[in-house]
């Protein structure tokens, strides 16, 4: 079985996210794994006429609401399952956009720009960061933000394919990796699970100056 079928046979068996969240709202960004829990899309500034990049974009809930906050977004996701259900329910909503395809892949052919580049549980957590960072920051503008969130080194979740296809890194680890790829003012650091819970989430920034 291919990558691409693997990730795509977990996509199926998705619990879709719910319509609203407990502030009623109908979109919103959420970084941890944990509803209505954790920072919201303020880590990336104002995103109004920001061009965002979503690796691993999912059922394209959190990049939606990027763009109704005023954003163009692309969404790239391996699974094509993942495609059809964004396109379904974001699929009538101005400046979003939804591929499949491999987020290095992408990365390596297109000329576009952007501003924002996320990964959510996304690409940044499965592919080597030795690859996959020269490649982001090659297509990042001038400031231009890159966040990302994963599980932290050492947790378990069960994931398609090998459990060491996952780039599990301490935050002093990403912060190096970062900043040896170019990037500044990398932070790192673990967003404590809420109450009742025992794992919390890994959340990472860094500038392309």
């Amino acid at each position: 079985m291919s990558l691409a079928e693997s990730w795509d046979r977990y996509a199926v068996g998705s619990t879709p996210r719910r319509a609203e969240n407990a502030n009623g709202d109908t979109t919103w960004l959420n970084w941890t794994q944990y509803a209505d829990h954790g920072p919201n899309e303020a880590l990336l500034g104002p995103v109004a006429g920001r061009r965002v990049l979503e690796l691993g974009s999912g059922s394209g809930s959190n990049l939606a609401h990027l763009v109704t906050l005023g954003a163009s977004g692309l969404g790239v996701d391996i699974a094509p399952a993942r495609e059809a259900v964004a396109r379904e329910r974001w699929g009538d909503l101005p400046g979003l956009e939804f591929r499949t395809v491999e987020a290095t892949a992408f990365l390596s052919r297109t000329d576009r720009t952007f501003d924002v580049v996320l990964s959510i549980f996304g690409a940044v957590w499965f592919v080597d960061p030795e690859t996959l960072l020269p490649l982001i920051r090659a297509r990042m503008a001038a400031g231009g933000i890159l966040a990302f969130s994963h599980l932290p080194a050492g947790s378990q979740r069960p994931r398609p394919g090998r459990a060491g296809m996952r780039h599990d890194h301490s935050p002093s680890t990403w912060e190096r990796l970062l900043t040896g790829h170019g990037f500044t003012g990398a932070s790192a650091s673990v967003i404590d699970p809420p109450e009742g819970r025992t794992v919390g989430t890994m959340l990472v920034r860094a500038v392309a100056p």
